[in-house]
């Protein structure tokens, strides 16, 4: 755990990613699709690359327990900062645990959890299978396993708006790019993905868009009308095309019963 690659960009992450508005808005899309799917709380759920809590602390004011995973050991301390101004009872349904997701089963000792989140991880590793079954190993019987991922469809879509034309049309065939923070990234579909997951025997449930609008426009995090161009970017997550169109997609799905 002695080479973290995100030590030198947690503060950007979390206080130039999370805190624009294509940040908020994501968190609050997110929010919404998970609500739709997430038994009641207080049924624990396992945030993996939780990062610094931007998804599951809001689960947690709601009453849900919630133990956040990360293999970086700056963004856990960033968790633990955001944690600190949270109230004493949210504190308290909230545990931070260092690890690999990939180890998750080890690390939570066997646990199951009523739902496995896993939200911009796949997009920094080289094959999403090792992280599926480790989500699928960590989830109870009929529990939920929501996963966020770059979309391989729309990957011309950014080079093209900045008039990057060689590299638009490149991206037609790519299956990853440079992502904001300067690392190389990885993308799926939901078709493949959706294979993946009922390989480890998760029944895809649902898959949304996220980012579409906000991903193509220079926004001030203080705009009053964000929660506008929020329910904007959430009615659009649901619907095709637009759906198809967004710049990273929500997958959910159900670990099967035997």
């Amino acid at each position: 755990m002695t080479d973290d690659v995100w030590a030198s960009l947690a503060d950007r992450f979390v206080e130039g990613a999370y805190a624009t508005a294509k940040g908020r808005v994501r968190t609050y899309v997110l929010h919404q699709h998970l609500l739709e799917h997430l038994p009641p709380p207080p049924a624990v759920v396992l945030d993996v690359g939780g990062g610094a809590g931007h998804q599951s602390l809001p689960l947690a004011r709601l009453g849900y327990d919630v133990v956040l995973l990360d293999s970086s050991e700056a963004m856990l301390d960033a968790a633990r900062q955001r944690l600190d101004g949270e109230p004493g009872e949210v504190r308290e349904r909230v545990r931070l645990v260092l690890g690999r997701g990939e180890d998750a089963p080890a690390l939570t000792r066997g646990r199951r959890f009523a739902a496995v989140l896993c939200h911009g991880v796949l997009m920094y590793l080289p094959e999403p299978g090792p992280m599926i079954a480790s989500l699928a190993a960590c989830t109870a019987e009929g529990g939920i396993v929501s996963v966020m991922a770059l979309n391989a469809a729309t990957l011309a879509v950014r080079p093209a708006l900045e008039q990057r034309w060689d590299d638009a049309l490149a991206a037609f065939d790519a299956r990853g790019e440079r992502g904001v923070l300067g690392l190389d990234t990885r993308a799926d579909t939901v078709e493949e993905l959706s294979e993946v997951f009922a390989t480890h025997g998760l029944r895809p449930l649902a898959w949304y868009g996220v980012w579409l609008f906000t991903d193509w426009l220079a926004l001030d995090a203080g705009d009053t009308g964000l929660s506008t161009i929020a329910d904007v970017e959430l009615e659009a997550s649901r619907r095709d095309p637009y759906r198809r169109l967004s710049r990273v997609f929500h997958l959910v799905g159900r670990r099967a019963r035997p």
